[in-house]
């Protein structure tokens, strides 16, 4: 069953999906009528979008929702320029993907074994640290 709209840019919604909306600028009406004022949004819109992705960017080697930032940039670009609104809907649906394949009964066993062996080896590790040298720093700390 078909329910989606026939509107260019929007995709057809199939069972059990919803539909999508439609590509383009979502600014106010009477911002869109007027061609100086829906440029003047525009250019503040990228500006807005750009300073929360470069603060995303920043915070990627430095503590912070990095990631999550960089995509609520992309968000604010996305509420009036259809090439992030592309970037959005393709990175929502890897997104939904890797979730689906990561509930998979066989790659969860494999993640969960693999994480057990993992946490063995720092057990291991830190068995032989203590065992060798107890339970001092391997640094000095002035009283």
């Amino acid at each position: 069953m078909n329910t989606g709209s026939n509107e260019p840019g929007v995709a057809p919604a199939t069972d059990g999906e919803k539909a999508e909306q439609p590509l383009g600028s979502r600014a106010p009406a009477f911002v869109q009528a007027r061609k100086t004022l829906h440029l003047s949004w525009q250019v503040g819109v990228f500006i807005v979008g750009f300073a929360v992705v470069a603060a995303g960017i920043v915070m990627l080697p430095l503590p912070g929702p990095g990631w999550l930032v960089i995509f609520g940039g992309m968000a604010i670009w996305a509420t009036e320029f259809v090439w992030a609104q592309l970037v959005l809907r393709w990175t929502k649906r890897k997104v939904t993907e890797a979730a689906q394949r990561a509930l998979d009964p066989k790659v969860r066993r494999r993640n969960i074994i693999l994480t057990t062996i993992g946490l063995v080896i720092v057990a291991v590790l830190v068995a032989v640290y203590v065992w060798k040298f107890g339970l001092e720093m391997p640094w000095k700390i002035k009283e």
